[in-house]
């Protein structure tokens, strides 16, 4: 059974996403694990409890008591808690490795044992170094906790259709619409081609999967500000992007896009990262 992680600083940031943890976990099969990170150095708290003088302690008893609320409503899955201790952004990396995890969640702005991770260009670290896909949402963010529109921007670049299957498989668990965005930044038309192309390859891809799906034409001076104002236009529930990592050996940085979007998009952000070898999309 695949395994999500949710990465857990018991600020209402952290719970929110958790909430959006359990109803992916739902509706994917998905088994859901909690972690915290205990780093010795910066990790502050917000938990306040006559149970215990002992933060790991309490870690543990306010764990238990989330497994006690969301058990319900995972009967098919198991949901359960990790405790790590070291910097935070390389557990949970760590613990998505040794997981093996199909997806990370993470609230952005957590403001206890996640503050050094989601602070100025940290919150860069987690989602680039991530073996998996991750779902980032930014704190004072409130979407319906299912998943009915997505949105999918592409560009002309040949990374951009990477994200389309795991798109496509967060789409047919939730039995959500794609909006597949054309998004066009020049008056060139070899690469305005380019673009109408690959929209038309991922939307072939999405009707082979039976995912309902639509492809939206749009001009753009910025990639991300359009995204964002067409998903707020629509009340998307999630934006699909590319990390655009830089090919290098050592990299802990997102490109402007992406780094736009993870920090500033009012939706959840889903963050894939590029690969060497193009997945198989039947074309």
């Amino acid at each position: 059974m695949k395994t999500i992680i949710s990465a857990v600083d018991f600020s209402d940031c952290s719970i929110n996403a958790l909430e959006h943890a359990v109803s992916i976990a739902k509706h994917s099969g998905s088994n859901l694990l909690m972690l915290w990170v205990n780093n010795p150095y910066t990790t502050k708290t917000i938990l306040s409890s006559d149970m215990s003088d002992d933060l790991v302690e309490e870690v543990e008893h306010q764990f238990t008591k989330l497994i006690n609320k969301y058990s319900p409503e995972l009967p098919e899955s198991k949901i359960d808690y990790i405790i790590r201790e070291g910097k935070v952004y390389k557990e949970v990396v760590n613990q998505a490795r040794e997981s093996e995890a199909w997806l990370i969640v993470a609230g952005t702005h957590g403001s206890s044992g996640f503050e050094e991770l989601w602070m100025g260009s940290n919150a860069n670290r987690i989602v680039t170094a991530a073996p998996c896909p991750i779902i980032t949402i930014r704190s004072g963010v409130e979407i319906g906790r299912k998943l009915e529109r997505i949105v999918m921007p592409m560009d002309n670049t040949m990374e951009t259709r990477q994200k389309v299957p795991f798109t496509c498989e967060l789409a047919q668990a939730f039995d959500a619409e794609v909006h597949i965005l054309a998004i066009f930044t020049t008056v060139i038309e070899e690469i305005r081609d380019k673009v109408q192309i690959y929209a038309k390859q991922a939307a072939k891809y999405l009707k082979e999967n039976g995912v309902k799906h639509q492809i939206v034409e749009l001009e753009a001076e910025n990639l991300s500000t359009t995204t964002m104002e067409y998903a707020k236009k629509i009340d998307a529930n999630l934006i699909s992007i590319m990390t655009e990592q830089e090919k290098t050996a050592i990299n802990l940085w997102l490109g402007p896009y992406a780094q736009q979007m993870v920090h500033h998009s009012p939706i959840p952000v889903l963050s894939i990262h590029p690969k060497e070898i193009l997945i198989s999309m039947g074309y």
